[in-house]
C-alpha cells in the first residue's frame, strides 16, 4: 500500500494558508490495512472508513484535528475463518461494537510529516494511540494544488489493551496499521 501512495502521490509545496482546512474524506477510495501474526506467518486485512472529521492545516499541524470511524462488521482477512472469528465475541465483538475510532488529542510536525497522537476506541475501551502521518497531493493535481490530498498513517496496537483477547495461542497480540485516507477539500 506504501508502494502505491507514493505512485499516486507526489510532495506538497504551496504557500501558507490562513486557517486550517476542512476536508471530506473520499471513502470509496480509502480504506485501513492491518497486518497481524498468524502461527509462524503474518496475515493482512482491511476495513473500510466510514466516517472522518479532518480539519488540516499543513503549515501549521497543531492546528489540525482527526476523528476517523471504521466499520468492524465489514473487517476482512485473507481468509474466511480468520474474518469470522476477527469479528467475533472474543475478538472485535462486532455485533455488540460494529465501530473502531481514533480520535486525534495532539498533532505534532515530524520531519516531512506528522505525529498523530490520540485515542482509539475499540470494543468500547479507550487507549492513547499514535500514528505517523505522511501527506501527499493525489495523482493528476499540479504542485501546490492542495485540493486533492492522500494522507498515510501509520501506527500499531496491541489488541490486548483493548480486551480483543481470543485466541492468544495462534495470532499474535500487536496488529500493525496502514491508513490510506484520500480527502479532498470541503469548499473545493
Amino acid at each position: 500500500m506504501l508502494r502505491l501512495a507514493i505512485c499516486l502521490c507526489l510532495a506538497l509545496t504551496s504557500p501558507a494558508w490562513a486557517d486550517p482546512v476542512r476536508y471530506l474524506l473520499e471513502p470509496d477510495r480509502s480504506t485501513v490495512g492491518f497486518t497481524y501474526t498468524f502461527g509462524a506467518d503474518t496475515d493482512d486485512g482491511t476495513m473500510p472508513v466510514t466516517a472522518a472529521d479532518l480539519l488540516i492545516d499543513l503549515d501549521t499541524p497543531a492546528r489540525s484535528s482527526v476523528d476517523v470511524t471504521v466499520d468492524v462488521r465489514r473487517a476482512r482477512t485473507g481468509f474466511f475463518l480468520a474474518t469470522e472469528a476477527l469479528r467475533g465475541a472474543s475478538v472485535l465483538d462486532a455485533r455488540s461494537h460494529p465501530t473502531i475510532r481514533f480520535r486525534s488529542t495532539r498533532v505534532v510536525a515530524e520531519g516531512a510529516g506528522a505525529r498523530i497522537e490520540g485515542e482509539f476506541t475499540i470494543r468500547g475501551v479507550i487507549r492513547p494511540g499514535t500514528l505517523s502521518a505522511q501527506f501527499f497531493r493525489q495523482q493528476g493535481t499540479e504542485a501546490g494544488d492542495r485540493d486533492r490530498l492522500s494522507i498515510y498513517l501509520t501506527g500499531a496496537i496491541n489488541r490486548s489493551e483493548f480486551g480483543a483477547t481470543g485466541f492468544p495461542d495462534e495470532v499474535g497480540d500487536r496488529v500493525e496499521l496502514r491508513i490510506l485516507a484520500r480527502i479532498r477539500r470541503a469548499d473545493g
